[in-house]
């Protein structure tokens, strides 16, 4: 299995290659080259397997025996999934009015970003210790991929991680997993601006391709790969559990931000996987507003809501979606990005967004709606939600089931302390959560006035020093 990016520019990355990139030297993002195909009978044999059996099985389609023999890949994985509270890892949790929840939070910083993120950090680790090469990885958020990414790589030899987080446009509790969690290797920064303003110094110091050659640079946003690849798996248990003899076509409703969890579960409906994929969105509407009239464009300002890991302008994802669904058209997928680039607005060909539309619903939930559905459900079944997982349920409260329907919910509702009490309801923080409280912080603050860029490649720069001078010793 081999890499490419979606504008063409690069091709023939080995998953090493893969797993140590950002953004491209053209711009764009990787996927594999080919899209395995998985039949109904080795599907129907897999229905009764655990999430990491499942996840040992999907990663071999995408990395060859000879750059992680399968003794080292599944002792890897083992380990990944060590530290989650769930002994299964993951599962589906079924309620009143034919409700189904697909919990994916279990993990140390309770965000489904665990998931993916444990396995990329010990990806990096077997490569990079395997090399004795350090890199630094350079990492923007909404608010949990931060704190996962920081939790999954604290104290690893061979990387530094520095992280962007939006000051105020993360919950308290979001902000305090970030700033309290301290190693010599972890670097925090509050900056004062929203999730897609701080992607864009991010992205300039990716595109320079000197500079991020010179100092090692990778991402573990849903940028890279390997994030992807691990999140196909959340789709091959919900449809196995929910149909484990493949007789229907299981409707899977996602909370979307940047588009990387519904672009694992594209992955999965073209590997063969009978999934309908619906995209649930805050008034940030942009997914919405692609998938249903072809208007890819930024609106003004993006809207803070109480799901402000949604609270996006630019779903960078949305480019690997237009690869998928044009097979490939790099021709395609640049006019596009370069529109969006340049002028702020994209028109998507309706042939294009008609394929996309077939394969992904979508649909608009206001704070109104987000605090409707968390009461409703905790009405019905004494059952709390996060605001982003309620996007999910607003959908199912309000649309018949047709399908069998798994709500994906994607972090624990005791991140989210403003939302629980927005909608009336008391919350339930875990002892980790009322720990946090009494933590030490570390972090350094990013200023409007200040030049956001100089500051992060100051600090990327001083790392590559600091490693050069202990390695000369």
């Amino acid at each position: 299995m081999h890499y490419s990016s979606t504008r063409g520019g690069v091709q023939g990355y080995t998953f090493e290659q893969a797993l140590l990139s950002g953004f491209t030297s053209d711009g764009g993002i990787l996927l594999p080259e080919t899209i395995p195909c998985v039949d109904k009978v080795t599907l129907q044999q897999w229905s009764s397997l655990s999430y990491p059996e499942l996840v040992k099985k999907i990663v071999p389609y995408f990395v060859s025996e000879e750059e992680i023999p399968r003794n080292d890949l599944n002792a890897l994985l083992d380990r990944a999934f060590e530290k989650f509270t769930l002994p299964e890892v993951v599962q589906v949790t079924h309620l009143n009015g034919s409700l189904n929840v697909l919990e994916l939070y279990h993990g140390p910083t309770l965000a489904f970003k665990d998931l993916a993120l444990s396995c990329v950090a010990h990806f990096l680790e077997y490569f990079l210790s395997r090399s004795q090469r350090h890199v630094t990885v350079v990492v923007g958020t909404s608010g949990d991929t931060g704190s996962a990414a920081l939790e999954s790589v604290r104290g690893l030899k061979w990387l530094d991680l520095i992280v962007l987080l939006p000051r105020g446009w993360c919950t308290a509790i979001q902000e305090l997993q970030m700033t309290t969690m301290i190693a010599d290797n972890l670097h925090v920064y509050r900056v004062a601006g929203s999730s897609d303003d701080l992607d864009a110094p991010i992205k300039a110091c990716f595109l320079d391709s000197e500079f991020a050659t010179r100092h090692n640079l990778i991402s573990v946003n849903s940028i890279n790969w390997a994030r992807i690849l691990v999140q196909i798996a959340h789709y091959f248990y919900a449809c196995l559990h929910m149909s484990p003899d493949l007789s229907k076509t299981v409707e899977v409703v996602v909370p979307t931000g940047a588009c990387g969890n519904v672009t694992s579960g594209v992955i999965a409906q073209k590997m063969g996987l009978p999934i309908k994929l619906v995209c649930t969105v805050n008034s940030n509407d942009i997914v919405a507003r692609t998938l249903k009239n072809g208007d890819y464009s930024t609106s003004d300002a993006t809207v803070q809501t109480l799901a402000p890991a949604m609270d996006i302008q630019v779903p960078y994802n949305m480019e690997r979606l237009f690869h998928l669904f044009t097979d490939g058209d790099v021709d395609l997928v640049n006019s596009i990005m370069i529109d969006l680039e340049g002028m702020g607005i994209a028109i998507i060909p309706n042939d294009l967004q008609n394929k996309i539309s077939d394969a992904i619903s979508t649909y608009v939930v206001d704070d109104a709606g987000i605090k409707s559905a968390m009461s409703r459900c905790w009405q019905e079944n004494t059952y709390l939600v996060c605001p982003h997982t309620a996007t999910a349920l607003h959908y199912h409260y309000n649309n018949s089931i047709s399908l069998p329907r798994v709500c994906v919910a994607t972090a624990s509702p005791a991140k989210f302390e403003e939302a629980v009490v927005a909608a009336d309801l008391q919350p339930q923080p875990t002892e980790s959560i009322l720990n946090l409280k009494n933590l030490p912080t570390k972090f350094k603050d990013m200023e409007k006035q200040h030049d956001w860029e100089a500051i992060l490649r100051k600090c990327i720069e001083d790392i590559t020093t600091r490693v050069e001078a202990s390695q000369k010793n």
